[in-house]
């Protein structure tokens, strides 16, 4: 099996994260798996996380928030959705743990065609120690991780 390898980048002139990851799968599968709130909280986050979907209004001016658990640890995200078509979203994210920290998300699914897709995340934050403080964080294993639980759902025709 080939490993998809997620690359994740900080711009050196604006605090923003930037992803990328290609998949097996169709702009449409990877826009409903990040639309469909009982398939998002089968794959978002890290391993041993169960998430539970408290909101989940995907249109533009809908809101959403999840509740990620583990060891009895509860973890709750919530945003707004400002637009949402097939080939883009735009959503507010804020882990309430840390609620003055918001993040502008835009996601784009670029058809490469063979039934291939690369999503293209970024994260738009407020300043350079808040985007440096989510690097720091360890996103990465729950990134990697997710969309490795994300992949198993597309080989198993779940998305």
């Amino acid at each position: 099996m080939n490993i998809a390898e997620t690359t994740i980048e900080a711009d050196p002139k604006v605090p923003v994260i930037r992803l990328r990851r290609e998949f097996n799968a169709r702009p449409e599968q990877l826009f409903r798996a990040h639309t469909d709130p009982k398939l998002f909280a089968r794959w978002v986050g890290p391993d041993r996380m169960d998430n539970r979907i408290e909101e989940w209004d995907a249109r533009p001016g809908g809101s959403w928030r999840y509740v990620a658990t583990r060891d009895g640890q509860e973890y709750a995200f919530r945003g707004c959705f400002h637009d949402v078509r097939p080939d883009r979203i735009v959503q507010t994210f804020t882990f309430e743990g840390q609620p003055d920290g918001v993040a502008l998300e835009t996601l784009c699914f670029d058809d490469l065609g063979g039934g291939r897709t690369l999503l293209r995340a970024q994260s738009l934050v407020d300043s350079f120690e808040a985007r440096d403080a989510w690097l720091a964080s360890g996103m990465e294993v729950g990134v990697d991780q997710g969309y490795a639980k994300l992949d198993g759902m597309l080989a198993d025709g779940t998305v």
